[in-house]
């Protein structure tokens, strides 16, 4: 027998529908590159053509689980926002000074609002 969504979700309690919104909107906030890429409606070529790089470059990028913060930064750059890195423990958060001489280089072509992209370790 099919159920629907509603059947299945409208016998849980207050505290359940609770941690689910939670983690949706802990998802709102998690984004691949490409997604944040696409989030700017910005293509790989157009990209690439910013960073002065190849179209499969960028997919390469994208698709990397392991990137140099340079790298990153650029990428982050290109589509007109900051890098930030930082530790965050359960009591606090603290921003890890080791990569700020990174912020003053801009990426070439960078002409885009700026926004900013948070690393979390």
């Amino acid at each position: 027998m099919t159920r629907s969504f509603s059947e299945l979700t409208k016998n849980l309690s207050p505290e359940r529908r609770e941690r689910i919104e939670q983690r949706k909107e802990q998802l709102r906030q998690e984004m691949t590159l490409a997604e944040l890429r696409r989030a700017f409606s910005l293509t790989q070529d157009t990209l690439a053509r910013t960073l002065n790089v190849k179209q499969a470059e960028i997919s390469k990028i994208e698709n990397r689980a392991d990137l140099l913060m340079s790298t990153l930064r650029n990428f982050v750059q290109a589509m007109g926002g900051d890098l930030e890195v930082r530790a965050v423990f359960p009591d606090r958060a603290i921003a890890i000074s080791t990569f700020s001489s990174l912020a003053g280089k801009p990426a070439k072509g960078r002409t885009r609002k700026k926004k900013k992209l948070l690393i979390e370790a």
